[in-house]
This record gives structure tokens, C-alpha cells and sequence, in this order.
């Protein structure tokens, strides 16, 4: 960080989780000091921040970015995707395995969890792949990734299903020995060969190959019953549909060890917006029915759903601009995903603030195990890992003005609440006035 940018702020009036308004001292990486307004002692040279009816969180944690790098750098590299992370609020970022080489060894983690201390915007935490280049056929070096520098404890083959349950209930058990959890990506894939959307009255009257809701609820409904077998952690990635709720619902029930993601376009975009064959909102789980929406609020506000997660998923324009059927699926989402969730739940008084810190930050640091550093209180002597937000403003979305280095953002024209003031990690401003703070003056960056 340049020397001519104070590293002690105060925030003036800042209302911690949406309650009453508070001075806050940030200094040497920590929450120095809370109080009354006007009744915190401010130290010499502090940066004053104007903060009054602005919501003060803990900065946001994502558990499913995908930042493309290594091999996908014309989509995405670890800088601009984290620093897209943190104009988003987020303070760490768990990066999926799906790059190229596979993130499946202790080298390929290692290097991206270096390019994530390089570039300096967010904590990068790697996830490790289940199989050996995602073929769904080996086990891939689990415990290696666990030991190295990354310190891997979230493994998934996302994009693809680990189908085969042998290999599943392995992978369940070997992760039990470093307090692991696999992440499932829920789709049969024999269900879904050919599969462009959801299966139901748009895609039969469009003509495109329908993706039933039973390929991902059938997985579901066996994995979870695999993770209470071997007594081990079970995540769900980006469930979609009415019945996978009701069966994460029974086995909560049931005291199985499983938690479960929605997207924040899951939240809110329908199976009806592919009528116009736009690929913008092309999606690996597809976009769902208005009752699949309004179950997944509803899942998420009775916490059946732990968490919110973005599955920030970027694609080079050449990728997304051409016919529905050759199109990649996937949207980005790491700049828009507080201002959904504002939207559809706190908005409509289906969520808190303290819930929002709740669903975006505490329990994906605590499934991913990062919970020591990140997702934690606002209290003094915490790491000042911090969002501020404005929830009174509004905003159209651009994807080319946003900061992510691809647009296929399915927002796009649409106004979205709420908008990131500042960011901060371990007390250094990485976002301020809502912009990224210049890579040149972030310590340790080199590009």
C-alpha cells in the first residue's frame, strides 16, 4: 500500500448489521474501536469516512468463483476477478477447480492461492478437484491439496457431477480425516445429455431439450444419504428447484451434515427470459419456474439454505454472443450479488441485515473453514475484514462498465438496490467511494 494513504479510517455513523449508527476506528488490520457517535477517540492522521445510514457487514465470502486462471485468462485472471470480488464487498473468494491445467494437485492450488496474495484484493482459498481432471473415474490428490500452502478443505468437480456413488462415498470418507467437505455439482448426467433448459411449458413450447428438476434432486437425494452412511460433510452447489429444498429440508431433519447454496440469479430470473434465445441467460443448473423461485426464497429465509453463492462464471464475449445451442453456460455475479439479495429478501422483510451477514459471510467462511480470519463479529480486536454498504441507492447494471473482465451479466439494464461504498481487507481500503483502490497502490501487487 502507498505510504500517502492513511491505514487507520474511521467510519462516522455506520450502522452495524442495519443497527444503530456507530463511529468505528479501523487501525493495524483490526476493529480498534466502536462507539456513540462522536464519542470514539479518533487517532492522529485517521482517514474519516462518511458513513451515516450506510449498513456496516462483514465483508462477504463467496464459496463458488470461478476466476478462469490458469487457462482461461481471455474469461478471467485471479486479479480482475478478485478485484471485481471486492468492488462487490467480498473479502475472500473460494476459487473452483475447473481451470486448466485442473486445479488437482498440490502445485496447481498453490499457484493460484499465490496469484490471490498477489494481487491483493481478497483471501483466494483454491478448491481442490474431487477427481483427476474431472473425469469422474480417480480420486485426485485430496490430501496433498489439504497439506499444501493452500490448505485446501473444500473439494468439488463442479461443471460436472461426481455421478459415480462409489467414487462419491470414497471421496466423502477421505475428506472426514482434515474436516473436508465435497461439494456437489447435482446433475444425472444421463438425464441432462443434450439439455439446453428447464425442463417445463417454456422449453417444450420453444423447442430446446429440456433439463428436468429430478437430475438434480435425485443426486441430492442420494448424496445426502451417502454423507449420513459415512457420517461425513456434504455441500450442494447452486440448488435450483422446489424439491431439492424439500429434500435438504427432510434431511436436515434427519441431523445429516449437509448445507446448501442458491445463486442470487436463482433468486430472482425465470425459465421464461430464454424465450427471446438470449445466451446471456444460458446456466448450468438452468433457470428455473416462478414456483421453483419462490421456493428457493423461501428456503433461504427459513434456513434450509445456508448460504448465498455466486457461482461467478465469466466467459469471453465470442463464448456468449452466438446461437443459444453453442453458447457456454454461465453468468457473472460477484459485482450484482449483494444488490439481488438485498432485492428479493431484505427488501421484501424476508431477511435482516444480520441475516444477510449471516447467509453471505458467517456460514460460507464456516463451511469453508476459514472462519478464524473471515465472517467474523463486528466487535473490537476482530480482523477489520469489512463491507460498507449504501442500501438507499439504486443503480442500472452494466456489464461493460462493470470490473470484471467479462459482461455476461444477466442484470444487464436492470435496476438493482444498494451499492458498495468501501471495502476493506484486514483494515486496508481495497474499494472506497465504490471503486477499486488502484492495483498500483495495493500492497504486494505485481501486475
Amino acid at each position: 500500500m502507498s505510504t500517502a494513504r492513511p491505514q487507520t479510517y474511521v467510519l462516522r455513523g455506520a450502522r452495524p448489521y442495519g443497527t444503530d449508527p456507530v463511529d468505528v476506528v479501523l487501525a493495524d488490520g483490526v476493529v480498534a474501536a466502536l462507539g456513540a457517535p462522536g464519542t470514539v477517540e479518533v487517532p492522529d492522521g485517521a482517514q474519516e469516512i462518511p458513513a451515516q445510514e450506510h449498513v456496516l457487514l462483514p465483508g462477504l465470502v463467496d464459496l463458488h468463483t470461478h476466476l478462469r486462471e490458469p487457462g482461461r485468462e481471455d474469461a478471467e485472471t485471479v486479479f480482475s476477478g478478485t478485484r471485481a470480488a471486492a468492488a462487490g464487498g467480498f473479502t475472500a473468494v473460494h476459487a473452483m477447480a475447473n481451470t486448466t491445467p485442473t486445479q488437482d494437485t498440490a502445485g496447481v492450488v498453490e499457484q493460484v492461492h499465490r496469484l490471490g496474495e498477489q494481487a491483493g484484493w481478497v483471501d483466494v482459498h483454491p478448491v481442490g478437484a474431487v477427481t483427476v481432471g474431472l473425469d469422474g473415474r480417480t480420486l485426485a490428490e485430496l490430501g496433498a491439496m489439504a497439506d499444501s500452502a493452500a490448505r485446501v478443505r473444500v473439494f468439488s468437480d463442479d461443471g460436472k457431477c461426481v455421478h459415480d456413488p462409489v467414487l462419491m462415498r470414497r471421496a466423502l470418507e477421505y475428506v472426514k480425516a482434515f474436516d473436508g467437505v465435497v461439494a456437489q455439482h447435482a446433475q444425472e448426467p444421463r438425464l441432462t445429455e443434450g439439455a439446453q433448459m428447464n425442463e417445463g411449458v417454456v422449453s417444450a413450447q420453444i423447442g430446446l431439450t429440456g433439463w428436468p428438476a429430478v437430475a438434480e434432486e435425485s443426486i441430492i437425494a442420494r448424496d445426502v444419504l451417502l454423507a449420513e452412511h459415512v457420517g461425513s460433510r456434504l455441500h450442494v452447489c447452486h440448488l435450483s428447484t422446489a424439491g431439492s429444498v424439500e429434500i435438504i429440508r427432510w434431511a436436515k431433519g434427519r441431523g445429516i451434515d449437509v448445507t446448501a447454496e442458491v445463486t442470487p440469479h436463482h433468486l430472482v430470473l425465470t425459465d421464461e427470459l430464454a424465450r427471446d434465445y438470449d445466451p446471456v441467460f444460458k446456466v448450468n443448473p438452468p433457470l428455473r419456474t416462478a414456483k421453483d423461485v419462490e421456493a428457493v426464497r423461501e428456503g433461504l429465509a427459513d434456513g434450509t439454505i445456508d448460504i448465498v453463492a455466486t457461482d461467478h462464471a465469466p466467459h469471453p464475449v465470442e463464448d456468449k454472443d452466438c446461437e443459444w445451442s453453442s453458447a457456454a453456460f454461465g453468468m457473472t455475479g460477484l459485482e450484482t450479488a449483494l444488490s439481488v439479495v438485498q432485492q428479493t429478501m431484505v427488501d421484501t422483510g424476508r431477511l435482516t441485515w444480520a441475516d444477510v451477514a449471516r447467509v453471505l459471510s458467517e456460514n460460507p467462511a464456516r463451511i469453508g473453514r476459514i472462519g478464524a480470519t473471515q465472517g467474523r463479529p463486528i466487535a473490537v480486536g476482530e480482523p477489520a475484514n469489512l463491507v460498507l454498504v449504501d442500501p438507499a441507492a439504486t443503480r442500472a447494471v452494466d456489464g461493460a462498465s462493470q470490473v470484471t473482465a467479462s459482461d455476461n451479466t444477466p442484470f444487464q439494464g436492470m435496476e438493482l438496490p444498494g451499492r458498495v461504498v468501501a471495502t476493506f481487507l484486514r483494515g486496508r481500503a481495497t474499494v472506497l467511494d465504490g471503486a477499486p483502490v488502484e492495483a498500483g497502490s495495493l500492497e504486494g501487487a505485481t501486475r
